[in-house]
């Protein structure tokens, strides 16, 4: 089987995402990238999860050319292949309509950093992007998903905000594998839920202070961080 770990690490960040309640039905899929190869795992369209095997998950190259696979792939492919052209250093995109994430993105709005649950994760707000012009959804609409994300990561480090909202549409998230684009996802819904019952409890929230955006976020990421123990080679 053509990149069989690749399919089955694959395979498992859309069953995490079924576990964590962010998809019903067959909304939803996750993605892996081998750079070396320039292929892409990803999963088969409308196939259900349960029914899903490595061997069911669909390869296909940069220019969505399937090269192994019997299954039709996720027609959201040709975004996702756009993320991977995008952003260079992430390995993985998961995709999900959950409900919290996307009801944001269909009210056209960023989601603040509240606290210092969100900016364990995320370096700044969550962006959501521009609607798409009417000449975008006609012409090759799932790659022009992916054009509109690029553009609006042009001036964001999509390694400090691993996610955007697609406005009207619904959330992606990436990461530097299919397994951690997949947390990243969770944790998503989780910091947006508490986003909309923070503005809830007091309409008039404010940011968390950038002093303390910055601390939770670089004593996690970067070259200082300190949290969690010493990975050894």
């Amino acid at each position: 089987m053509l990149l069989k770990t690749l399919r089955e690490e694959v395979l498992e960040a859309n069953l995490d995402l079924v576990r964590h309640g962010l998809v019903i039905d067959t909304f939803g899929n996750a993605s892996g990238i081998d750079r070396s190869q320039g292929l892409v795992a990803i999963k088969p369209s409308g196939v259900p999860y349960e029914k899903l095997a490595p061997a069911d998950i669909v390869i296909s190259d940069l220019s969505g050319r399937i090269v192994d696979g019997t299954l039709r792939p996720s027609s959201d492919l040709p975004t996702h292949i756009e993320l991977y052209k995008g952003f260079e250093k992430i390995g993985g995109v998961a995709h999900t309509h959950s409900e919290f994430a996307t009801s944001w993105a269909q009210a056209e709005r960023s989601i603040p950093c509240f606290g210092t649950t969100h900016a364990d994760s995320f370096h700044g707000p969550v962006p959501v992007t521009p609607r798409m012009a009417p000449e975008e959804i006609a012409r090759d609409y799932e790659q022009q998903t992916g054009v509109v994300i690029c553009r609006t990561f042009a001036k964001i480090d999509p390694e400090a905000i691993p996610a955007v909202l697609v406005a009207g549409h619904a959330p992606f998230c990436w990461g530097k594998d299919a397994a951690e684009a997949a947390h990243h996802a969770v944790i998503l819904e989780y910091v947006t839920r508490m986003a909309l019952h923070t503005l809830t409890i007091n309409t008039e929230s404010r940011p968390l202070a950038r002093e303390l955006h910055d601390k939770h976020f670089l004593r996690k990421h970067g070259r200082n961080a300190y949290y969690g123990q010493v990975k050894t080679p």
